[in-house]
């Protein structure tokens, strides 16, 4: 019986080890077969593997040179492992891989011990951790030597979530791989793929460009406390990312620290000074000043170059942090104090130069990245804003600063529409008054009167030439702002009014640079173009604008600036408030504000005069500071004496004026009754 027994053991244990054997013998030759395959597909030099981008990035310079923003995936160039700091190459291996220099690519080990503790958290064996060494994760990166063809994947998204698939059937894929990697290349050129093509967050490729992203030099430099952050990234690059939560990303680079010490990569007093003095972000990532004006700027730049490039590229901008940086805070400054609590309004400011360059931009109290910007897309009604234009092209037809006008009922048929009647914002009606008194008290009027006797097609062909493109209105309203802009818009096409009467492009850019190149690709010297009306016209028109905020029925007084500083302005509010803007300029800036609700619905106690040209005023006395004083490019025009000064109701005496024997014809003519 015993005999009995023992032979049917033996038989089956010979079934047994004979199936064994010969499994393992097929599954060694696929193996084999697999990762001699691989092998040979595999490139000789390893540099060939280091950056494997589908894109490219943008890095944008301020202008003083500095990096302000970073767009696309960012690659620092290639490093070597050997190059990194020792503190970095350290860092990785402990954290990663501590015995990544003694196993063949894969460590059973640590298989194991990850579908161990997989399981003892409730998880599937394959779930969760997976035991991978740096060779299979690198395996996983290079995505199985599979290159990114979008005739497969619908996005790069697709394609990269495709490689980091986690099933079995992948990780045994992985085996021949890595396999192969450790026979073509050394431990130390393993290492270095991975120091190159690692995602760390931020749009960084690579820990060059992880380490200029977030402390602002090489990862040949980086300290204990930097190197142990930027390892602690590779478990979710993302969340740790420092410029999303500073603090969890120290939490989780001390965690990196312990395992440096633990191992013997940093002494006691090492550790213990990276520990106490935990890695903190550089100026430029720290702040994500100048976020709005980055994101318009990768708009509007060439798409091969800026959102579509696969090369990497500098981008060399018109952004002066000083003045991005005031244009916030005073912002920041009129909603704390000025505005209730609880308030959804929404603001806008732009910064430009006479010649179109964008200087500054807020596009909202928050930036989002990838946001809703309210300086470039929001097309706004733009109310009494609009009037300069009317006034621009009088001025250039010959009117005369203290020409008259009349402040009296009006009513005008519209063939199709019946009667229209104009009203003025206080329902008043002031009489005969200068055109400066007109556009200095914001009387609508006056405006449409001036407006139907130049003719409206004229007076929207001016608006258009100084670059207000979007469907002007047809009807007389046109004089009023009843159509719509962008402030970006609406504050270059007062630049040309500033520039003496020439159209401007506004622009965010000089020059678009292939990094590690010399010479650009293309720049913009500025952003003038065809002259719309004669530049003494612009001159006089300036003159009158100065009266928004200098006189004393100017309904921009509180935008007047202090020391004596000259400035020039208009204030607008739209029906019902539901925009308010006031747009302006000294000698040498043109800022723009416009405040609104972006569900359209109307502003409560704001006008143009009000909150807009409060955070007007504080943008120009930051952005002033150290400025000379210089003179705006005005002619003062020379006050008639023919008649006495009147008195308004408001107890202000206006300006007494003449009104020139063609244009009094003109106006007695065509609008002299109702």
């Amino acid at each position: 019986m015993t005999r009995a027994i023992g032979g049917l053991l033996r038989w089956i244990w010979r079934i047994v080890w004979g199936v064994f054997w010969r499994v393992t013998a097929v599954v060694t030759l696929v193996m084999a077969a697999a990762t001699f395959y691989f092998y040979t597909i595999l490139p000789q030099d390893v540099t060939d593997l280091l950056d494997g981008r589908a894109r490219g990035s943008v890095t944008m310079l301020d202008a003083d040179g500095e990096v302000f923003a970073w767009r696309g995936e960012s690659f620092g160039g290639f490093t070597t492992a050997d190059q990194v700091s020792p503190f970095l190459r350290h860092a990785i291996v402990a954290t990663e891989d501590r015995r990544f220099y003694w196993h063949m690519g894969v460590s059973p080990r640590g298989i194991a011990g990850a579908i161990r503790g997989n399981l003892a958290a409730g998880r599937g064996p394959f779930s969760g951790a997976g035991g991978s060494t740096i060779t299979q994760q690198v395996a996983k990166l290079l995505c199985l030597g599979r290159e990114f063809d979008p005739d497969t994947w619908d996005s790069e998204a697709d394609y990269e979530a495709d490689c980091r698939e986690g099933t079995l059937w992948r990780k045994i894929q992985e085996l021949p791989y890595a396999f192969a990697l450790e026979l073509r290349f050394t431990k130390d050129e393993i290492l270095t793929i991975y120091i190159n093509r690692a995602f760390l967050g931020a749009g960084s490729r690579g820990f060059e460009a992880a380490a200029e992203r977030y402390f602002g030099h090489s990862a040949s430099e980086v300290s204990p406390a930097e190197a142990a952050m930027l390892a602690g990234l590779l478990v979710a690059p993302s969340y740790y990312a420092p410029t999303r939560n500073l603090a969890r990303a120290q939490e989780r680079g001390a965690v990196v620290l312990g395992l440096m010490h633990e191992q013997g990569y940093l002494t006691d007093a090492q550790y213990e000074d990276a520990r106490t003095h935990p890695a903190t972000l550089h100026d430029a990532a720290e702040s994500p000043t100048g976020g709005f004006f980055a994101d318009w700027v990768m708009q509007t730049g060439p798409a091969w170059l800026t959102r579509d490039t696969t090369e990497d590229v500098v981008i060399q901008t018109t952004l002066d942090p000083h003045i991005q940086q005031a244009a916030e805070d005073a912002v920041s400054l009129v909603f704390q104090e000025r505005v209730r609590s609880g308030s959804e309004a929404e603001t806008a400011v732009l910064v430009m130069s006479a010649d179109g360059a964008v200087r500054g931009m807020v596009g909202g109290r928050r930036y989002v990245p990838g946001g809703f910007n309210r300086a470039t897309q929001a097309v706004r009604q733009t109310g009494s804003a609009f009037k300069p234009f009317v006034y621009a092209l009088a001025m250039d037809m010959g009117y005369e600063p203290y020409d008259l006008v009349e402040d009296a009922p009006l009513t005008i048929n519209i063939p199709g529409s019946g009667p229209w009647t104009p009203r003025n914002y206080t329902n008043d009606f002031l009489g005969m008054m200068t055109l400066t008194e007109a556009l200095a008290r914001s009387q609508n009027i006056p405006a449409v009167r001036i407006s139907e006797a130049m003719g409206r097609e004229r007076v929207r062909q001016a608006a258009n030439a100084f670059g207000l493109h979007s469907d002007l209105a047809e009807g007389p309203a046109l004089a009023l702002g009843a159509s719509e802009a962008t402030l970006l818009d609406m504050t270059s096409a007062y630049a040309g009014i500033l520039n003496g009467g020439s159209a401007v492009q506004p622009y965010g850019f000089t020059s678009l640079t292939l990094a590690g190149d010399r010479a650009p690709l293309m720049s913009i010297g500025s952003g003038i173009g065809e002259r719309v009306i004669a530049e003494d016209a612009a001159h006089r028109l300036i003159w009158m604008m100065t009266q928004v905020l200098d006189a004393p029925y100017g309904t921009g007084r509180r935008a007047a600036l202090p020391d004596g500083r000259e400035a020039a302005g208009k204030t607008g509010t739209t029906t019902s408030a539901r925009d308010a803007w006031f747009i302006g300029f000294t000698a040498d800036y043109v800022v723009g504000v416009w405040m609104g609700n972006d569900d359209n619905s109307p502003l409560t106690g704001v006008t143009g005069g009000g909150l807009p040209a409060e955070i007007w005023r504080e943008v120009m006395v930051r952005i002033n500071e150290g400025v000379p004083n210089h003179p705006l490019p005005m002619i003062v025009p020379q006050r008639p004496t023919l008649e006495p000064p009147t008195t308004r109701g408001s107890g202000a005496p206006a300006e007494g004026g003449t009104l020139s024997d063609s244009i009094r014809d003109l106006l007695n003519g065509i609008l002299g009754g109702n």
